[in-house]
């Protein structure tokens, strides 16, 4: 069954286009640095929104007429959103995608009877993916849609809902394997608390690494060798989860020794609701030598929640594709759009069109940023306003060849004045010349 065949394939026409089934600034074969630009972004597609989602919100029912969701029967639904996936794929020329194994597989009345369905889906997937030039980006279990996971998967107060996360995990884990996934996420949906009246931090910190331990053993004895990822997000579907932001998740991950086992999958909306910038929490990534993948995604500043759009905003993938660049590029990473129409955009026209408009502006992004790095004005004017640590007192600051003592007796007759400018305007307005005369 084809849904996809009102279509043609996505190409490119170029700027001066006003074709919306077109893209203007993604040429997947240009090269640049070597490298065809497909290769510098690494697209994918999630899996939960693009093939499982309904359109609907907490005030309403779903409104996406998707075809393939229509068969009564679970496991033939599943076999047609595995049929969509490949076809929509192809169409817009995606390499990779998403999922988690309650998107591609219902579930049974018991754990046994869940991961034999999922074998038999995996198995046909397996197959569609042979015809396909389409990989898996990452895979990873919900371990938050189940009222088991009411209060948790890793931090329950339930031993036995502990064991059952565990046991999901566990398969979840053989399956991305046996996919040839490159990289393994955890998202914490549901670990953390609602109110500490009833929560015993220590415990439910201490099993959630004691978790993710257990995953790193289990990884290493079925000889998967993907990137284990975090993804951080400060709240909602609770109050505080522990994963808040990734200066949380590095501290808890030094906290219990499990750093080098784990990098970031940082998602530009839940930046967004944990108060910071998307580059912010890239720049933090990078720095921390965690940075590995991004869900590519939007909020909105005005609502409280994660909205998941199609990212637009030129000027954020612009310091978010700076920051990857920096941090030499993706390697089995890449950019996931973690992303929805809007519940009034319900046909698959929208459906296709945001992905083109959101691969679009990652593409503008990649460029303006790529030549931002590469002529290095900006970089220069940042050494600049730090030069002071390059000689003298600031070189042994910086090389820890100093202390108190000495530092008192250097400066205790100096006249210490105002620092130069930090030329924040001049660099704003630098950033908006590169943006508008990149492209054009």
């Amino acid at each position: 069954m084809r849904f996809f065949k009102e279509f043609p394939k996505i190409e490119y026409e170029g700027p001066i286009s006003t074709n919306p089934l077109s893209f203007k600034y993604y040429n997947p074969n240009e090269i640049i640095d070597g490298k065809p630009l497909k290769d510098h972004l690494r697209f994918s597609v999630a899996f939960w929104h693009t093939f499982v989602g309904a359109g609907n919100d907490m005030f309403g029912e779903g409104v996406f007429d998707r075809q393939w969701n229509h068969l009564t029967n679970s496991i033939d639904r599943a076999y047609a959103r595995i049929d969509a996936l490949v076809e929509f794929a192809e169409k817009l020329g995606i390499e990779y995608f998403c999922f988690h194994d309650r998107d591609i597989a219902p579930e049974g009345k018991t754990l046994r009877e869940t991961n034999q369905i999922l074998d038999k889906v995996v198995s046909y997937l397996k197959e569609r993916l042979k015809e396909a030039n389409l990989k898996v980006l990452w895979g990873t279990a919900n371990l938050f849609s189940h009222p088991r996971y009411c209060q948790g998967a890793a931090t329950s107060p339930s031993a036995e809902v502990f064991t059952f996360a565990a046991a999901q995990v566990k398969k979840a884990l053989e399956i991305t394997k046996e996919l040839g996934g490159q990289g393994y996420v955890f998202w914490g949906g549901r670990e953390g608390y609602e109110t500490l009246l009833n929560t015993d931090m220590k415990l439910e910190l201490d099993n959630l690494a004691r978790f993710l331990g257990m995953a790193v053993e289990y990884a290493k004895k079925i000889g998967f060798k993907g990137q284990f990822m975090i993804e951080p997000k400060p709240m909602e579907p609770t109050k505080h989860q522990y994963d808040f932001d990734a200066a949380h998740c590095l501290a808890f991950l030094k906290s219990y020794g499990l750093d080098p086992y784990f990098k970031f999958n940082i998602e530009a909306n839940h930046a967004t609701l944990a108060g910071h910038t998307f580059a912010h929490e890239l720049r933090y990534a990078r720095i921390s030598d965690k940075f590995h993948s991004i869900d590519a995604n939007q909020g909105d500043w005005m609502l409280g929640w994660d909205t998941d759009q199609y990212p637009t905003n030129i000027y954020e993938t612009t310091l978010a594709m700076y920051e990857v660049i920096k941090a030499g590029g993706f390697t089995t990473g890449g950019l996931n759009f973690d992303a929805k129409p809007r519940r009034a955009s319900h046909t698959l026209r929208d459906l296709v069109v945001g992905h083109i408009v959101a691969m679009d502006t990652f593409a503008i992004g990649f460029k303006i940023a790529h030549r931002i790095v590469k002529e290095g004005k900006m970089d220069r004017i940042i050494e600049e306003r730090y030069s002071s640590y390059n000689n003298g007192i600031g070189l042994k600051i910086r090389n820890n060849q100093t202390n108190f003592e000495e530092l008192e007796q250097y400066i205790l007759d100096k006249e210490v004045t105002v620092p130069d400018s930090g030329k924040q305007e001049e660099l704003e307005a630098m950033l908006n010349y590169y943006i508008l005369t990149t492209v054009k």
